[in-house]
């Protein structure tokens, strides 16, 4: 009896040590803690920061050991062209600054001071790539990309249209050839500087940093609600740009072929998940003209560390999914404009990357 009294108390414990750890198990996964994914903790999600601070950065390494260096990059939420990341010393194309290298004896390890841009404003992503070793000819890497709002602590004092004027948009009887003219449903945007009291000049464009359009005659030309103009019509008007109770105003005259024409439809294809090293395909074949004309395909990365990306004018873009170490996403971007020059309105899609 004193046996099978002791066997069934050992049987009790065990049992309740592993109900106590499934329980644990359970807990750590819906609280996230300790995180098992590499991840951005300083600054957090949605924080407020102000242009020109120095803040610290700070990261979870999650899982991964054998980290080698955490760079972080800033981009402008709207930013449609990631620069290449990997050579600050590249020539012949556009490097993104390196805005912190963390070491791991740095402190925090592999984070430290962080200037946040003298000359940001509005939403803004700080995306963090960690290198890891895995061996003499072998690198991987991960990333974690968060979403803040920046603003200048100084204050406003004048908004300019960063654009000929008075503006003129076409002219009667041009030709036309895929978007390389102003044509009727063509799709754009203006440039718009604003003058702060610290002596910075600041883009502020989106709508994200408070600048709103409004046209004096949206049959010429029709404000977006993303905040894209778009030209519908002939004649003059004036488009007025407001921020923070300042303003401007831009005289433009549409001259343009009064030729109707819908501007077509951008599909670039369902969400994807892929594995880590295959070949992935981004299809915009889905993608219409109202008049069913040919199209012209313009692909970009959005979201993410900087992919190369093949056939970036084709229907069909592809890449290959990087080596990964953790899940993460990826977005791109797809416009296609008409035989006219009409555009459309951009079409996103996330592509997810696993082990």
């Amino acid at each position: 009896m004193i046996v099978k009294r002791e066997t069934l108390n050992v049987k009790r414990n065990t049992r309740y040590r592993n109900l106590g750890l499934f329980l644990l198990t359970a807990w750590l996964a819906l609280t996230g803690y300790p995180a098992h994914a590499f991840k951005v903790l300083e600054p957090a999600e949605g924080a407020k920061l102000r242009s020109g601070d120095t803040i610290t950065a700070r990261v979870d390494l999650g899982k991964d050991s054998n980290l080698v260096q955490v760079r972080y990059y800033w981009y402008g939420e709207q930013d449609d062209t990631l620069v290449e990341q990997e050579d600050a010393t590249a020539t012949g194309s556009i490097v993104a600054p390196v805005a912190l290298i963390g070491m791991s004896d740095h402190h925090p390890p592999f984070g430290g001071p962080l200037l946040v841009p003298k000359d940001g404003i509005g939403p803004m992503r700080l995306l963090a790539v960690a290198e890891i070793s895995r061996g003499r000819l072998e690198k991987r890497s991960v990333f974690d990309e968060i979403l803040v709002q920046v603003e200048p602590a100084a204050a406003l004092t004048s908004i300019e249209f960063e654009t000929d004027k008075p503006l003129q948009l076409g002219r009667a009887g041009q030709s036309s050839a895929f978007g390389h003219v102003d044509s009727m449903g063509k799709v754009f945007e203006l440039p718009v500087v604003g003058e702060f009291t610290d002596g910075v000049t600041r883009r502020i464009s989106t709508l994200g940093s408070g600048t709103r359009y409004q046209s004096s005659n949206p049959k010429i030309i029709r404000v977006l609600a993303n905040g894209l103009l778009q030209i519908v019509g002939n004649g003059k008007m004036i488009l007025t740009v407001t921020n923070r109770g300042k303003q401007a105003m831009l005289d433009v005259t549409v001259e343009v072929n009064e030729e109707p024409n819908e501007p077509p439809v951008a599909d670039a294809g369902p969400n994807q998940s892929v594995k880590a090293g295959t070949k992935v395909k981004l299809s915009g074949l889905k993608s219409r003209d109202a008049e069913g004309e040919a199209l012209y395909y313009s692909w970009s990365q959005v979201r993410g560390s900087k992919i190369a990306m093949l056939d970036v004018d084709n229907a069909d873009a592809s890449f290959l999914a990087p080596i990964m170490s953790e899940k993460r996403t990826y977005r791109f971007k797809l416009r296609v404009t008409d035989k006219k020059g009409a555009d459309s309105v951009p079409a996103f899609v996330d592509v997810t990357v696993e082990p």
